[in-house]
């Protein structure tokens, strides 16, 4: 015998249970998002809004901020530092007209890997001993290894230099521009690895050397101050770069002080003499 079929009620009965029990597992869910907006209610009238700051006090935090800060250091410290490990001190000694030893004082720059130092030839002309003292302490006799007679340049080699060489990193004069900042380097009086800073007055300049038997052109006036010791040191760019070999200077007066005009050999004349390539 057939059994009797389920009632119309009877058939939803499981489909209605699981609705409710669906509808029971969401009521945790939505209790707990009631009980967090209400604590987030509770907490903005609890704990006021933060004050906006007002202009002086953002003035005050901004001074705290840039007095604490380290500054950079200035154009002149970062030239220094970038020619410092290339200065040369020369001291010669040569045979006097009366037989006595005379004694010379000037700078040179390391401009190779190989250890060539650009000079003014008038620095070494005719010594008998050639002494250079480089930044480490090194201290080293050299010879003349090339000459530049008609623009007052020589070229110098240690005979025993030290273990590491750091070359100048070599300019283009011909970028700069009357005005621009101008550093020469150099042992003025004795006064080693001495620095002075000013600006490039002119170029295309002639010199005539004090000997009077040679004429100089196509030179670079500066103003940085430069005295017996510099002859042969670098005159450097604001980035530290050589841009000339310092010659002499315009001294009306018989003493041998700086008046304010210098001369320097463009580097890009000056370098030829050491085999570097016109640019």
């Amino acid at each position: 015998m057939d059994e009797p079929s389920p009632s119309h009620s009877e058939q939803w009965r499981p489909r209605i249970l699981r609705l409710r029990m669906r509808a029971r597992k969401a009521a945790p869910f939505a209790s707990g998002v009631l009980a967090a907006l209400l604590a987030v209610l509770l907490y903005s009238r609890l704990v006021p809004a933060p004050r906006p700051l007002t202009p002086q006090e953002v003035n005050e935090a901004v001074a705290q901020a840039l007095a604490s800060a380290t500054p950079p250091p200035t154009f002149s410290a970062r030239v220094y530092q970038a020619i410092r490990p290339s200065l040369i001190l020369i001291q010669t000694e040569a045979p006097g007209t009366d037989g006595e030893i005379s004694y010379g004082l000037g700078t040179g720059v390391v401009i190779s890997q190989m250890g060539d130092i650009l000079t003014s030839l008038h620095v070494v002309a005719g010594a008998s001993d050639i002494q250079l003292s480089f930044a480490d302490g090194t201290q080293s006799q050299a010879q003349i290894v090339a000459e530049q007679p008609q623009n007052d340049i020589a070229v110098l080699r240690a005979l025993q230099p030290p273990a590491l060489v750091i070359p100048a990193i070599l300019g283009n004069p011909k970028a700069a521009h009357v005005g621009d900042e101008a550093f020469a380097v150099g042992n003025p009086f004795g006064l080693y690895s001495s620095m002075s800073a000013g600006v490039i007055s002119g170029f295309d300049r002639t010199f005539e050397l004090e000997s009077g038997d040679q004429t100089l052109h196509g030179l670079i006036q500066f103003d940085a101050a430069v005295n017996p010791g510099n002859s042969g040191g670098p005159l450097l760019n604001r980035n530290g770069q050589v841009i000339g070999i310092v010659t002499g200077i315009l001294n009306p007066v018989e003493q041998e002080v700086f008046i304010g005009i210098g001369f320097a050999v463009p580097i890009t004349v000056a370098g030829q003499a050491a085999g570097l390539p016109a640019y």
